[in-house]
């Protein structure tokens, strides 16, 4: 019945898939609904209206980009455990004698880091690294977090697995004609954008901002954490903290309980008894805090309390940084569950590198904040998985024993690029065999393998190959192309410069993988009904994607970067959109100069 019905050439199905897309770009864009809700969302809407089928659906997440970055979180897991990445960023950096070598020196490697090991992963990697360094060198580490974050997405122009975006490009690649991609495709045309992407940094560098780190808003714990003590004969005493007004209180909140017998009660809930001889412990404005003392009857404990570490020197505080996606966004920590479920503590809120001055669970979140929590005894991953999704921690205290595991992980990491280059197996059976060999050599653990997983990229990866597959198989694919062709007067060049420039601004405002998910089918058809090599209209594409150097939310390593740099929205725009524009030029030359455009 749907398909009888025809409007300007396309049937309800067509329209029904246009609508679907159109409707993640809105939500993604506008809202802080998490990408992977959203593209499940649309394969619902496609599978209830019976576009796609119940093994077209499944198929997706079999498909080549799921299953090799699946694969390759193995690989991953195995090269931090045995120490290699450890090794790697302990002796790249040095001394340079300025911040146009500094610039350099972090760009030159991570570029070639990130082509061999995933762009998202390096940034994750050295974030904690480059702050480091840059306290070292004497500058605030906005001024190298930006240069990390281009480099390693220029990088990952460079190999199929140096962008996720990549990895679904040349699975549909292989859908759509059979034949599979070499690694190292796109190497030519990205190492000459990341060339002229290092350059422009260098020439744009004062465009860099200045912003201070939200750490520093954290140094001195002193200024807000102390611990007062409940006598015996106090009125509070056989009420609940909450009956007592001493949960919330003016410039703070309770943290922590220590009684006299060191249990310590954390977080502490608001039906907490307090009993004579409480060690109440708060976070927040000193000043007011410590008029607790004279309005509730409370004495000064026997010191202040200058971290909360030394009430139990298990417990530890952390930094962590508030997400764009994240579910935190726009709530209060008084008003969620976050802190029961994962036993974190909020002690205090900083946000664009400043310290927010009021009741840190009464903060309402936005996305780039800075948190401090009081952690509980749990290794860094174990705190990870439980916060998976809302939070990302930076601050890892995890230093692995190099040994004879160190040598066996890299020399199976070098295999897998060389099987892969040399053509001698496909990128996912020498993926799937590297992963294989890491856990037969004991390099990682299947129970540990699971915590470096990020699932919610695998469900976006693959829903976006069963949205493509819609696109082609309502007709809207062909339709477009169609339309397109004959604005652009059946021009190809004119067809390839038209589709990267959109593909590039969605991709600004979206995310790389939805965009070229979204982009391929028609790209390829265009190709196809002009009788043109498709793999310079490919590989523009891919590189076109991954430009999206003017918005924070436009790639992954960017929205990583936003809240240790204690960056603003528009300080990625003062220098990505000239970086953008030059690109999207340079991409589009290379390209049609190493693929010929007719076989």
């Amino acid at each position: 019945m749907m398909e009888s019905v025809v409007f300007l050439g396309l049937n309800l199905y067509a329209w029904v898939t246009i609508l679907t897309m159109v409707s993640i770009f809105v939500v993604l864009s506008r809202t802080h609904v998490p990408a992977e809700v959203a593209f499940l969302s649309a394969l619902t809407v496609l599978l209830c209206f019976g576009i796609v089928t119940e093994s077209e659906g499944m198929a997706g997440f079999g498909s080549e980009p799921v299953v090799v970055h699946g694969a390759f979180f193995v690989v991953m897991a195995g090269l931090m455990n045995t120490g290699v990445l450890y090794w790697l960023t302990k002796h790249l950096l040095g001394s340079p004698k300025n911040y146009r070598g500094a610039i350099l020196t972090l760009m030159i490697p991570i570029s070639l880091l990130a082509a061999l090991l995933n762009s998202v992963n390096v940034v994750a990697l050295f974030i904690d690294v480059v702050k480091m360094w840059a306290r070292k060198l004497r500058m605030q580490p906005s001024r190298l977090l930006i240069p990390l974050s281009y480099a390693a997405t220029l990088g990952g122009m460079c190999t199929l697995i140096g962008n996720s975006s990549n990895l679904v490009i040349s699975g549909l690649y292989a859908d759509y004609t059979g034949k599979s991609m070499s690694l190292f495709a796109p190497l030519i045309p990205g190492l000459f954008c990341t060339a002229i992407g290092i350059l422009l940094v260098l020439l744009f560098r004062k465009m860099i901002p200045n912003r201070p780190s939200p750490e520093t808003s954290f140094e001195s714990t002193s200024d807000y954490t102390v611990e007062l003590l409940v006598p015996t004969e106090n009125d509070a005493v056989g009420l609940t903290v909450d009956e007592a007004g001493l949960r919330n209180v003016p410039g703070g909140s309770l943290i922590e309980i220590v009684r006299f017998d060191k249990e310590i009660i954390t977080p502490v809930p608001k039906d907490e008894f307090i009993i004579g001889g409480d060690r109440l412990i708060y976070s927040g404005q000193i000043g007011e805090l410590l008029e607790l003392k004279r309005t509730h009857g409370l004495v000064a404990a026997d010191h202040h309390v200058y971290s909360v570490s030394e009430i139990d020197d298990r417990r530890t505080l952390r930094t962590a940084y508030v997400g764009f996606g994240s579910d935190l966004i726009g709530t209060r920590m008084s008003e969620n569950s976050f802190e029961h479920r994962t036993d974190l503590v909020l002690v205090a809120v900083a946000r664009q590198g400043k310290r927010v001055d009021q009741q840190p669970r009464e903060v309402k979140l936005e996305a780039g904040d800075t948190l401090l929590f009081e952690c509980p005894p749990k290794d860094d991953r174990e705190i990870e998985v439980l916060t998976k999704g809302s939070l990302t921690f930076f601050d890892s205290h995890f230093v692995p024993q190099l040994g004879r595991k160190t040598v066996i992980a890299s020399l199976i990491a070098l295999g897998m690029f060389l099987l892969s280059w040399f053509h001698v197996l496909p990128l996912m059976a020498t993926t799937m065999l590297a992963a294989g060999a890491m856990l037969i050599f004991k390099c990682c653990r299947m129970q540990k393998v699971i915590q470096y997983v990020e699932w919610n990229l695998l469900l976006v990866l693959g829903t976006t190959v069963v949205l493509s597959a819609a696109i082609v198989k309502t007709g809207v694919a062909e339709t477009l192309a169609n339309s397109l062709l004959e604005i652009s007067g059946h021009n190809p060049y004119v067809i390839m410069a038209l589709m990267c420039i959109l593909a590039s601004v969605v991709s600004e405002f979206v995310s790389d993988v939805g965009a070229c998910g979204i982009f391929f089918p028609i790209v390829y058809q265009q190709a196809t009904i002009l009788g043109c090599n498709p793999m310079p209209f490919v590989i523009s594409l891919m590189i076109a994607v991954t430009t999206a150097f003017a918005s924070p939310i436009g790639s992954a390593t960017h929205m990583l970067i936003y809240g240790p740099g204690g960056f603003r929205f528009h300080d990625f725009t003062k220098i990505g959109l000239w970086i953008h524009l030059v690109l999207l030029v340079a991409n589009l030359f290379i390209v049609n100069m190493i693929f010929p455009l007719y076989e």
